[in-house]
């Protein structure tokens, strides 16, 4: 059996998802990091920025994955990316991601990306980024996730924190399509 049949035999009887199981932050909260080498940098021994934003895809994907408890879930829309410092060949990256917010299909990952001189210690911020992911079915189409609840005050502020950032996202969304359509007011 090929490693694309082993694949596909495995997610074909996906066990059913229980939508009335609440999920914590902490639930799906992951760590992914990687040694940087030559091929993922320049000439100068900096780190291409799509070297880090790969990394920063698949690490989110891992934690809607890990909420939804289905990988059947597609990169709808990264949010905002920032690049702070940059990373050099020899550091790891570190990409730390947590849920922050889901929606009936959505789900938004904050990301922070940081870069440690494994000679130094010194552990610096690099980047941080919200992903949104939307979970779908075998038709492609959005499928609803399990809610997110806070298990903690801190929780419940960056839950919050997020329910704001989506709102403003839609209003700027919205805004835009009645630019978009020449009905802007």
């Amino acid at each position: 059996m090929n490693p694309f049949e082993r694949i596909i035999k495995r997610h074909q009887t996906l066990p059913k998802v229980d939508l009335a199981q609440e999920r914590t932050i902490a639930y799906s909260r992951s760590t992914t990091r990687r040694l940087m080498e030559l091929i993922d940098a320049n000439a100068h021994g900096n780190v291409h920025g799509g070297v880090i934003m790969r990394m920063v895809d698949e690490a989110a994907a891992i934690v809607a994955i890990k909420h939804c408890q289905s990988p059947n879930v597609v990169t709808a829309r990264v949010e905002r990316f920032d690049f702070l410092a940059p990373a050099f060949i020899g550091d790891v990256v570190s990409v730390n991601c947590e849920m922050r917010y889901v929606g009936r299909t959505s789900m938004e990952v904050g990301v922070e990306v940081t870069a440690e001189d494994l000679i130094t210690g010194e552990v610096r911020r690099i980047a941080s980024s919200y992903v949104i992911y939307v979970a779908v079915d075998e038709n492609r189409k959005p499928t609803p996730v399990p809610p997110l609840v806070p298990a903690d005050e801190e929780e419940k502020a960056t839950i919050d924190r997020a329910r704001i950032r989506r709102m403003h996202r839609q209003r700027i969304d919205q805004e835009l399509r009645q630019a978009e359509s020449g009905t802007f007011a």
